[in-house]
């Protein structure tokens, strides 16, 4: 491809929901230094679940199934707040100090930035992304972005004071997103970020809801949560899901690095150990090996064999299932298709002729193997680099991992 791709490394701590018989409970009290703090808010990253702490700043959150949960907490004054909990059978206690925010204590003086609306444009472009969907996503309090744009080292980053609070029209959610952190490297055109989204239904007339259903289907059908979904329940067929490998092979046309750094040391240095001083027209010897240095040391190759489930998938525990494979996988979705505003993205995918348009996403693995649950969530997300399709949809196409899809499009 002759353009820019922009990977997206998909760091999204989204806790897994475990496809489980029993359930637990989780209770816990809030405090500052001092006292209890009753309402405060008590979210479940990833879901619709919450609650408010009563007025002796305890609360509960019942019928959890055995999993991996981060736990929120926000109350004005105070800092945000995460815990991650680990729960099976027994019921969880937690204890919870809160730290108060102490810029809201004092006046706190910002030196304006010329650059601040281009940064924020900028961090929504790969936050939020740039699908139909985004077009309907706002940022409700971007005063809360925190932007540091380093240029000796070529990294944006981008943090936050509180919750980023998100109105997402498009799919009918109010989410409160605790950003851990937001890096963008100018270099490789690389995005990192993490973070704990929390899921609020938006209130509309017949007709909006109706819409948001649909959009959600959609939104979730071909996502890699639908995905992880289909590889647990063996169902990737029957999804819509086909699965190829992706193999690398070397570009045996290619001479070996020695040997072109040898010609072009050869041919810049004159008597002496002096550097040439070098015209050139394209066709000289040294324009033919600094073209050689360029050309790729390898390629990538699309087995057809379609990968069978069995041979990549294997049980774990009770709860979990694991995927372990060489290189990447290459992964079509056939039930829907690309649109012209993602070929234009700069993230469309190399292709045989015979696949059209139909939505493609590229799986690497970072780690030996990734673990990953009933509902499509994965252990570790820092295990995993997206390519195509699954790196253009961001935040504005996120759904809850409580998500439920039947026949009748209704959750």
């Amino acid at each position: 491809m002759t353009k820019k791709l922009i990977i997206l490394l998909l760091f999204l701590c989204i806790p897994p929901f475990i496809h489980a018989q029993s359930t637990s409970t989780i209770t816990g009290t809030v405090r500052d230094k001092k006292e209890t703090l009753p309402g405060a808010a008590v979210y479940v990253s990833g879901y619709k679940i919450a609650t408010l702490t009563n007025n002796d700043g305890k609360f509960s959150l019942p019928k959890l199934s055995p999993g991996n949960y981060d736990i929120l907490i926000q109350m004005i004054g105070y800092l945000p707040y995460s815990k991650n909990v680990i729960i099976s059978d027994k019921p969880v206690t937690l204890n919870i100090t809160l730290q108060e925010n102490v810029n809201l204590l004092k006046e706190v003086v910002i030196k304006p930035d010329p650059n601040r609306a281009y940064y924020i444009a900028l961090f929504k472009d790969f936050f939020i992304g740039k699908t139909p969907n985004a077009a309907d996503c706002k940022i409700l309090n971007t005063d809360a972005l925190i932007i540091d744009d380093d240029k000796t080292q070529s990294l944006l980053t981008v943090k936050a004071s509180d919750f980023l609070i998100i109105e997402n029209k498009a799919l009918g959610y109010k989410l409160r997103y605790l950003l851990e952190y937001f890096e963008y490297d100018y270099n490789i055109k690389m995005v990192f970020y993490a973070g704990h989204p929390h899921f609020e239904e938006m209130k509309g007339s017949g007709a909006k809801q109706k819409k948001w259903l649909k959009n959600r289907a959609i939104a979730y059908n071909g996502s890699s949560e639908h995905f992880f979904k289909s590889l647990y329940d063996n169902t990737i067929t029957q999804e819509g899901f086909v699965i190829n490998k992706i193999s690398k092979i070397p570009n045996k046309n290619r001479p070996a690095d020695s040997l072109i750094n040898a010609k072009i040391k050869q041919l810049t240095t004159g008597k002496n150990g002096l550097t040439n001083v070098l015209t050139f027209n394209g066709s000289d010897s040294l324009s033919y090996w600094l073209k050689q240095r360029k050309e790729p040391k390898e390629f990538s190759v699309v087995s057809r064999k379609d990968v069978l489930v069995d041979t990549l998938v294997s049980k774990f525990n009770d709860d979990l299932k694991t995927i372990k494979y060489n290189n990447e996988l290459y992964v079509i979705y056939k039930n829907e298709k690309e649109t012209s505003v993602f070929n234009s993205s700069g993230l469309k995918q190399n292709r045989p002729m015979d696949l059209n348009d139909f939505q493609i996403s590229v799986l690497k693995l970072l780690n030996p193997s990734v673990n990953f649950y009933g509902n499509g969530a994965v252990a570790d997300p820092r295990a995993l680099l997206y390519k195509g399709f699954w790196a253009y949809e961001k935040v504005a196409d996120m759904v809850p991992m409580d998500y439920l899809k039947n026949n009748n499009n209704k959750e």
